[in-house]
């Protein structure tokens, strides 16, 4: 069974992830899934749970490795997959740069203006103060990636880029040079 391909976007709360895979979905000529981190957090219950700070962090983690797999067996099972993730721990990529050997993985940094990406995070009433600028100086920390595009001004452009990089992607990925790039390190 042939692999499907997975484009994951990367980026801060806020930054406009899940507005620009809602709107490269839309323009898609074939089935793909959109699998969003936040998702994984949406369907977890007990979010009344009383749990310590400690506990809460480990049900943090073992959400997003098992949001980690979830992207990465759509994949391996022929599914073309949209993700978008928020790649502020080191663990996060070194996860899933292992799990995803042999799929074709396109890594697309999303960025925004930090004046405009702190009115959305302000407009959602969902997200912890800060947490949005705080990520930004996080997320990007690895440096490599196949398409870095701007949402500040919405997504008409980065939604074009990142059709034309599925279109023609490039011929070695991000992916692969990262993992390269661990082994030696």
């Amino acid at each position: 069974m042939p692999s499907g391909r997975l484009v994951l976007f990367n980026g801060a709360s806020s930054s406009g992830k899940t507005t620009l895979t809602q709107a490269v979905a839309g323009r898609l000529r074939t089935p793909w899934f959109v699998l969003p981190v936040d998702l994984f957090h949406q369907i977890r219950t007990r979010p009344d749970a009383r749990l310590t700070d400690r506990q809460w962090q480990d049900v943090f983690h073992r959400t997003r490795a098992a949001y980690h797999r979830a992207l990465v067996g759509a994949a391996a099972c022929g599914c073309d997959v949209l993700g978008d993730h928020v790649l502020s721990e080191p663990w996060r990529l070194d996860d899933l740069l292992r799990l995803s050997v042999g799929l074709d993985v396109l890594l697309v940094h999303v960025t925004c203006d930090p004046a405009e990406l702190l009115r959305r995070e302000r407009s959602r009433h969902d997200r912890e103060s800060g947490t949005a600028r705080t990520q930004q100086r996080l997320v990007f920390a690895h440096g490599d990636c196949d398409l870095t595009v701007d949402t500040t001004h919405g997504p008409d452009e980065p939604t074009a880029a990142v059709l034309e990089l599925i279109r023609r992607p490039p011929a070695e990925r991000a992916f692969d040079r990262l993992r390269r790039d661990r082994a030696r390190a």
